[in-house]
């Protein structure tokens, strides 16, 4: 399993994850069909052509799933329970078609689980940058993780 277990989430830990994803025209017009999100800037190239970005911007819903998502593997694959909610959530710069994200996590707090003993909450900020370097998306999200099982 590659997820980490409640004791491993460690305050203050830091992750730079090593899997990055240049985001394409495909992610973006399918995921904003998908979720019925017609929103012209996404979708019409002319429309959004005029707008004050010139060009199409990537959906940001599509740009949190991808942030979280990129964490997975270092964090939660396989020792979470839940995702409980995700808060304080930014879209500081666009992303565009084309744009290369990596993400860096960090471990803002941990507790212990008051209604299940084999269990701790952990809440993470996820930092999404693109290949500039820039912020393009950030947010804290609180998960339930498992406890390391005992021996």
């Amino acid at each position: 399993m590659a997820g980490l277990y409640f004791e491993e989430l460690t305050v203050g830990r830091a992750f730079e994850h090593p899997w990055t994803r240049t985001v394409t025209e495909m992610d973006n017009v399918l995921f904003s069909s998908l979720t019925m999100n017609v929103q012209p800037l996404h979708l019409d190239e002319e429309f959004a052509r005029g707008s004050e970005f010139g060009q199409r911007i990537v959906n940001s819903l599509f740009t949190l799933g991808l942030t979280i998502g990129i964490t997975v593997n270092d964090t939660t694959l396989g020792t979470t329970i839940a995702n409980l909610g995700m808060t304080d959530v930014r879209f500081p710069k666009p992303v565009f078609h084309g744009d290369t994200i990596r993400v860096r996590t960090r471990v803002l707090a941990a507790r212990p689980s008051g209604s299940r003993k084999d269990c701790g909450i952990v809440e993470f900020e996820h930092e999404a940058l693109n290949q500039r370097s820039e912020t393009v998306a950030i947010c804290k999200r609180q998960a339930l993780m498992r406890k390391r099982p005992a021996a």
